[in-house]
């Protein structure tokens, strides 16, 4: 078992592979009640197209499979995988992102049964087509339910404007339509693809002694059989720079407009240190020209075009990348024009000086160290580093050393006005 430090944060990362494949990482957190334990594959929404295990011929299934799949796990032929940790005083969840689908839980006592749990349920699946098919309607609820919440529209239907191909622009959760064609076939497809070990990560924080614990994974691990590690063949499509929509305009039962601008990433061929530096860089890029001590935050404030809803944020995986500012307001045409003049502004003469970068980056430090101090904040993000190749404790080290040029070179990646598009969400009275 490795062990890594990390002197400038004083934390103590503890990994080993283990045989199967399966990548542990556990990071004691003394002075803390509760732990956090994620089980996480490297498979979301847009792994829609792919060469299943042991064959040859690429297939493309149904939208919302990964989604339907992170429901049917809790699913067994015994009962409902809640119950059990609900008696082991456990707290148990499960979310399915764009590239990844993570099952977790927290606790504060019985931590190897709850452990042991986690780690059962994942990786002994039951399907049948009358509990497929029972599922079925259940998600479909589910995806009405976001179909009438307006800032999932707006959300989504930015992505949509953006993209051409990609699955990206595709509801993680599909359509009421596209899950119909899911079958039990279909998830245990999927399943032996994607949730080998060697395409997971075990993450442990919280109060918990590495070695105990890593003899207990080690030891659940040994008692299974799985296939040899195998690379997954992913298959995307090919993907223009400029976006696919330039402006769309949705009419909703709402009372004020809801405005968004997309902003469409042309780099994202990247991972590991390169990855971090441009997310950093464009992150900390956005909070210098829409943050609240920026003149754009101000005269829009003072001018009503944005309220206390404005929000901006950048995301970047392997293939896709995008940042979005946007806010409920009355008037979305001077908006989407301070917007516009903000990012051209900063094209033709750049804004941003080595002193305005110190002054955010040091802000941007204290708000890290300070999520470090929870559990839930780890837990939650160490796996997407993983996955990228990054590390989540580099982030410091990391925001200490950009320079003007990085943030520069990040912002060329979005600025781009062909790659921009604008989504708003309108009073039904007001739609087109």
């Amino acid at each position: 078992m490795k062990k890594i430090e990390f002197d400038n944060l004083q934390e103590t990362l503890y990994n080993e592979k283990l045989s199967n494949g399966l990548d542990v990482y556990i990071l004691p957190k003394r002075g803390f009640s509760k732990t956090f334990v994620t089980f996480t594959t490297k498979y979301g929404s847009v792994d829609r197209t792919f060469i299943p295990r042991g064959k040859k011929e690429e297939v493309t299934v149904p939208d919302g499979i990964a989604h339907f799949l992170e429901h049917k796990l809790f699913e067994k032929e015994d009962g409902d995988v809640f119950q059990k940790f609900s008696v082991n005083g456990a707290s148990a969840n499960a979310f399915t992102s764009f590239t990844r689908t993570a099952y977790l839980f927290s606790a504060t006592d019985k931590l190897y049964d709850n452990t042991e749990i986690l780690l059962d349920f994942v990786q002994e699946p039951y399907f049948t087509e009358k509990t497929v098919d029972k599922e079925k309607g259940i998600i479909a609820q589910e995806i009405t339910m976001y179909d009438d919440e307006p800032d999932w529209r707006l959300y989504f239907g930015t992505i949509e404007n953006m993209y051409h191909e990609h699955p990206v622009k595709i509801d993680i959760a599909g359509t009421v339509e596209s899950i119909q064609d899911i079958t039990a076939e279909h998830l245990y497809e999927c399943y032996e693809t994607f949730y080998h070990p060697s395409n997971m990560v075990l993450f442990v924080v919280g109060s918990v002694d590495p070695d105990e614990m890593m003899t207990f994974i080690k030891k659940n691990q040994d008692a299974k059989t799985f296939d040899e590690p195998a690379d997954i063949a992913r298959i995307f499509p090919a993907e223009l720079d400029a976006t696919a929509i330039s402006e769309r305009t949705l009419a909703m039962d709402i009372s004020k407009p809801k405005f968004n601008m997309g902003l469409k990433c042309n780099k994202t061929d990247v991972e590991g240190e390169e990855m971090l530096i441009q997310e950093l860089s464009s992150g900390l890029v956005l909070d210098l020209l829409f943050g609240r001590t920026s003149p754009f935050y101000t005269a829009a404030y003072e001018e009503g075009l944005i309220d206390e809803s404005f929000s901006y944020d950048f995301t970047l995986e392997n293939g896709f990348g995008f940042a979005m500012v946007g806010s409920d307001t009355d008037q979305p045409e001077q908006l989407e024009s301070a917007i516009r003049k903000t990012l051209q502004d900063a094209v033709e003469k750049w804004p941003i000086t080595p002193v305005e970068l110190d002054r955010m980056r040091k802000k941007k430090i204290g708000q890290f160290m300070r999520s470090l101090n929870s559990p839930e904040f780890i837990a939650n993000q160490f796996t997407r580093y993983t996955f990228n190749k990054m590390n989540l404790f580099d982030v410091v080290p990391t925001l200490e050393k950009l320079t003007v040029d990085n943030l520069q070179a990040a912002f060329q990646t979005f600025a781009d006005a062909s790659g921009h598009t604008v989504y708003s969400v309108v009073p039904a009275d007001k739609g087109q």
